[in-house]
Formats: structure tokens, C-alpha cells, sequence
């Protein structure tokens, strides 16, 4: 496990980035807004999980679900994008009684369009997708010189673009004085490709371990904190 010394240098609910000159706001809601594209983007969202573990005999509260559809509704309202583009799993299995609760929410939402990078999770059928009105890619998306990926080890490094994925849910550990340590979902930016946070808070991370050059985003409560 990577554990880093305290060092904030920025801290906000929302951080500027730029990358081969365009401009990405990172939102402390775990999604990024392309301010040239007018795109939000995320990755993870994992909807219907709860509702499949309730399948399953497990209580978990619907709460979690609703919550991480009120932030998606927040972040619609706040940047009132072109579109949006999720990086993968956006749904968590199959077919529930949540995925009906998103078909209601779409009607409201119907003029944006959305568009799928599938992930590992994206299993329901492509009519079910054509019902809710999103447009499926099934390896990547690209647009300029930005390509858009689940996993980015599924596909080449470009030579003169940059890559957004997500996937495994990244996570910074930090450390204070002594022996003291706090573990975060984090942004992730490499020289070659970005991870983004999962937006849905019902999810593990992946520990990741920065090095020079790189930049990370920890998520603490309701702020970004640039760690270096």
C-alpha cells in the first residue's frame, strides 16, 4: 500500500485541469466537466447495485442509490452539458426494480444525449439500452485528440492523445504524523491517461501509488485536495 506524506496545495469543491490545452473541471461529485465540449463525464456509477444486493437477501437501503442519483441530477443542473459520456458500468447486473426508477428519470432528462463506453458490468440487452435512450460503445470512444475507455489496459497508448478511464475505482492512502493514515477515492492523471473516482459512493477502491509528474485528486467529504 502507497502512503503519502500530508501535503495539500489546492482544496476546493471544484479544481481546474488542463490537458493538451482544454480545460476539465473536476467536480468533488466525482464526475469531470470538458468545458470546451460542454461534456460531463463519468465512470462507475454501478447503478442497480444495491437494489441486486437486496436480490440477494442483503440489506442494503435504497438510500445509496437515490443519493447517487440526486448528485447525477445536481451535477445535469450545475454544468448543463451538451451530453454526457460514462466510462463504463454504468448499470451493475442485471435488470431491477432501480434500472425501472432510471427509465422514469430519463423521461426528464430526455433531451441529453448519453453515451456508453460498456464495461465489464454493461450486461443488460442493447434494447433495454435503446430504451433509455443510450447510445452504446463497446470498446471506446473518441473525440479530438481524447479517447474514452473502461479499462486502459484494453486499448494503445495514442501517440499524440490522452486517455479517460475508469474501471478500478482508485484510491489514495495518506499520512499524517506518526503512524496515522486516511485512505481516499482519488482523480488519477498520468502522463498518458487519466482514472477517475467511481461515482457511485457504493463501491471499493483500487490503492494506487503516484509517481513523480503525476497528479492526484483525493475526494475528502465534500472537497478536492490536490495531494503532492
Amino acid at each position: 500500500m502507497c502512503a503519502v506524506q500530508f501535503t495539500f496545495t489546492v482544496m476546493s469543491a471544484l479544481i481546474p485541469h488542463t490537458i493538451l490545452g482544454n480545460t476539465f473541471l473536476l467536480s468533488a461529485s466525482r464526475c469531470i466537466f470538458w468545458e470546451e465540449e460542454r461534456i460531463l463525464i463519468m465512470s462507475d456509477l454501478h447503478l442497480g447495485k444495491t437494489g441486486h444486493f437486496r436480490k440477494s437477501g442483503i440489506a442494503i437501503p435504497q438510500a445509496v442509490f437515490k443519493e447517487d442519483m440526486q448528485r447525477l441530477v445536481t451535477q445535469l443542473q450545475i454544468f448543463k452539458p451538451r451530453q454526457v459520456i460514462i466510462i463504463g458500468d454504468m448499470f451493475h447486473s442485471h435488470d431491477n426494480k432501480e434500472h425501472e426508477f432510471f427509465l422514469k428519470w430519463r423521461q426528464d432528462f430526455a433531451d441529453i444525449p448519453i453515451h456508453l463506453v460498456k464495461g465489464n458490468h454493461d450486461i443488460l440487452k442493447e434494447a433495454w439500452y435503446a430504451k433509455a435512450g443510450i447510445t452504446i460503445n463497446k470498446c471506446e470512444l473518441a473525440i479530438g485528440a481524447f479517447m474514452f475507455v473502461h479499462d486502459f489496459n484494453d486499448c494503445a497508448i495514442p501517440d499524440k492523445g490522452y486517455i479517460f478511464s475508469g474501471h478500478i475505482h482508485p484510491g489514495v492512502t495518506v499520512r499524517g504524523a506518526g503512524r496515522q493514515s486516511l485512505h481516499f477515492p482519488c482523480f488519477y492523471f498520468g502522463k498518458e491517461y487519466a482514472v477517475l473516482p467511481a461515482f457511485s459512493k457504493f463501491t471499493g477502491t483500487y490503492t494506487i501509488e503516484p509517481k513523480a509528474g503525476e497528479s492526484v485528486f483525493a475526494l475528502v467529504e465534500q472537497t478536492l485536495v490536490q495531494i503532492k
